[in-house]
């Protein structure tokens, strides 16, 4: 139950989806509410998510996870019943969490329109957490999942915002512990990193190559702070110059869409230059017409020979982060002995 990411996540992710949890586990929140609670016996609370004040079990035993709810929940160690398909995260997973997610039952598929309402169902959730963006939500007949069991939407902005987003997504699932666990570990990491490259890293003026730039119209994507290519490389000191000349929602708020033509004017002041390249190492054809132009040779930061494949932009989680950061200090190794 996910979607297209960005080229339809571009239009579709709203800067207006609040970021600010709620879901405290005061006594007053966990005090039994609803026929449901005294049914089982269990005690609920109320949740604030993308979908309005929603009255949760405050332990949940049995959860349906989907979009990118599934990587983030598969993380924390959550009791997990049922999840979406989730193909383009798999090579962000560990070994760990993709043995697990292999072994889930999959009750919807890439898409939000792929949903497997009577599959949801036989898995008998006390809880779902649907993890997609607030427009995209229209596809998805929430009326019917509610009748199976509380529903909980807590989808993407921002590119960013995964953090402030993977940690309610873990909260409404009863799972901060191992959540923070991970948390940690990343921000140790990254502030190693940072202390890394603290004095050459902070210094230069960079820019960012995306991978969803659409060769057909001779443009490319270029990222800007807080975009996909761009955020977690800032937490080890970064500086992503400029701004979206017309902003709009959601990514489109981070990232814009030049012709190639403009690509001198773009990122002609770039000190260093990075740019997304899959898992593996190739390049997508969107980065490959960006290299392949004669004014990407002409640029001061590729005559200068800073410019950095990154692999991993797409992370959405701590743990799938944890593996970015590796390549980014694979990448950037070269800047210390410049």
């Amino acid at each position: 139950m996910s979607i297209r990411r960005p080229s339809v996540l571009v239009g579709a992710l709203a800067l207006a989806v609040a970021l600010t949890g709620c879901g405290s586990s005061s006594d007053g929140d966990k005090g039994e509410t609803g026929s449901d609670s005294a049914k089982s016996g269990s005690k609920t609370r109320v949740f604030e998510a993308d979908n309005g004040k929603i009255t949760i079990p405050a332990a949940p035993q049995r959860i349906v996870a989907t979009g990118y709810a599934v990587p983030a929940l598969i993380e924390a160690d959550a009791p997990l019943v049922g999840i979406s398909s989730w193909k383009r995260g798999e090579p962000l997973m560990s070994d760990e969490d993709l043995a697990t997610y292999k072994k889930l039952t999959k009750v919807a598929g890439e898409l939000a329109t792929e949903t497997n309402y009577e599959a949801i169902a036989a898995a008998e959730p006390d809880l779902i957490v649907i993890g997609v963006p607030a427009p995209v939500l229209a596809d998805v007949d929430v009326k019917r999942l509610e009748t199976i069991a509380p529903v909980v939407a807590i989808g993407p902005t921002v590119p960013s915002a995964w953090r402030d987003l993977s940690r309610k997504q873990a909260d409404a699932a009863g799972a901060l512990g191992e959540f923070d666990t991970r948390k940690a570990a990343y921000e140790a990491k990254a502030a190693e990193l940072a202390a890394k490259y603290k004095d050459v890293l902070p210094q230069l003026k960079a820019g960012h190559v995306g991978a969803y730039g659409e060769v057909a119209k001779g443009n490319f994507q270029r990222e800007f702070s807080g975009s996909w290519g761009s955020n977690i490389i800032e937490d080890l000191g970064a500086v992503y110059y400029g701004k979206v000349k017309e902003p709009g929602p959601g990514s489109k708020s981070v990232s814009e869409y030049p012709s190639i033509e403009e690509l001198p004017e773009s990122l002609g002041e770039a000190d260093v230059i990075t740019y997304s390249v899959q898992a593996d190492g190739s390049v997508p054809e969107a980065v490959k017409y960006v290299l392949d132009s004669k004014l990407w040779a002409n640029l001061p930061a590729v005559k200068a020979k800073k410019t950095f494949a990154i692999r991993y932009t797409e992370a959405a989680s701590y743990g799938q982060a944890m593996k970015t950061l590796d390549a980014i200090d694979e990448a950037l190794a070269p800047l210390l002995k410049q």
